[in-house]
């Protein structure tokens, strides 16, 4: 892996010659709410933040995407529709929403690959932030993560005072970095042991620890157990954890049209909501809040560790922060683990 530091008074520089090359997303302040944006400027960036509300999943997997038109009619014809596949890089993504990305990556290159999100991947340089500040729901760390990784990153930029500590991970990034070298310099044993001090600091501010131990062969045993109806009489159904979630990925596809044309188009969706798994009969296989709620634990604790070998959650704590009635993952899996079956 290569190392470099960038001084701060480049990083203006550096994002600059990025929107040159490419359009670049980043966090922005929009109404005191931190999202990702594409930006024309450096100034729209806004890093003081600790995550954003809405993972930039949606810029790789959009909340909503026309695959494409039609005309409709027994005839009706297929008109593709042109994607804006350019490249792009996303500025300032957390370790954990890096991550999530790429157990993002085993949903849509499964058995049937998935193109408009492929595409974007492939064409998509992730430009790290390390967190040095993680808020008070984070618990990355219950996963053996970090949130200085640069695991999942092309690149990861650590503030270590006057500059950023530059980790470069892949191919990507070492192109991207090639491109504009004059702005960065070597970095020295010195300037590592900073990272490592600032990472240090930033794992000792996480307090919350799930407890994951064995947790996929527990659920196993306690499918049937009346701890999940406690969970499930708290919840309001809403889908906030899920439309919050980085690696959530379930979506619908609806065909809207006019008298005169069509689209398909692909929506997040959520198990959450009762007609999830309403079938065309009437029947549905989740028919109470319990059946949903508990689903939601075991996709990410139980059916996605056993398909792909990891839990697809990153512990970016934003199901919790967001939960109108505080129901809290981390509560949840942990009390979960020490149900008697």
């Amino acid at each position: 892996m290569d190392k470099y530091v960038l001084p701060k008074d480049n990083l203006s520089k550096f994002v600059s010659e990025m929107i040159g090359k490419y359009k670049v997303f980043a966090p922005v302040n929009d109404n005191n709410v931190t999202l990702f944006k594409q930006i024309k400027n450096p100034k729209e960036i806004n890093l003081e933040f600790t995550n954003s509300k809405v993972p930039p999943k949606n810029l790789l997997f959009c909340q909503t995407e026309t695959l494409f038109k039609f005309t409709p009619g027994t005839k009706g014809k297929i008109h593709p529709v042109d994607f804006d596949n350019g490249g792009r890089t996303v500025f300032g993504i957390r370790p954990c929403d890096a991550k999530s990305l790429a157990i993002l990556d085993r949903v849509f290159k499964g058995d049937f690959e998935d193109p408009y999100y492929l595409t974007k991947r492939k064409n998509t340089i992730l430009v790290g932030l390390s967190c040095t500040q993680p808020c008070l729901n984070c618990f990355c760390t219950s996963f053996n993560d970090s949130p200085a990784s640069p695991e999942f990153v092309d690149i990861l930029l650590t503030d270590i005072g006057d500059k950023y500590f530059v980790e470069v991970n892949s191919d990507k990034g070492k192109q991207l970095v090639k491109t504009m070298n004059k702005l960065f310099k070597s970095a020295t044993e010195a300037d590592g042991k900073k990272k490592k001090e600032v990472e240090k600091k930033a794992k000792d501010i996480i307090t919350r620890f799930q407890k994951i131990d064995g947790i996929t062969e527990k659920l196993d045993k306690i499918f049937e157990n009346p701890f999940w109806e406690t969970v499930a009489n708290k919840c309001l159904g809403c889908g906030t954890c899920t439309y919050l979630c980085p690696t959530c990925h379930c979506f619908d596809i609806q065909d809207e049209t006019t008298m005169t044309d069509g689209g398909r188009v692909r929506i997040w969706d959520t198990c959450m909501i009762s007609e999830y798994t309403l079938q065309a009969s009437g029947y549905n296989p989740r028919p109470a809040r319990m059946n949903r709620v508990r689903n939601r634990v075991y996709h990410k604790y139980n059916y996605y560790p056993k398909n792909f070998e990891v839990i697809a959650c990153v512990g970016c704590g934003r199901c919790i922060d967001s939960c109108p009635v505080n129901i809290d993952i981390i509560d949840v899996v942990t009390r979960a683990g020490e149900v008697k079956p």
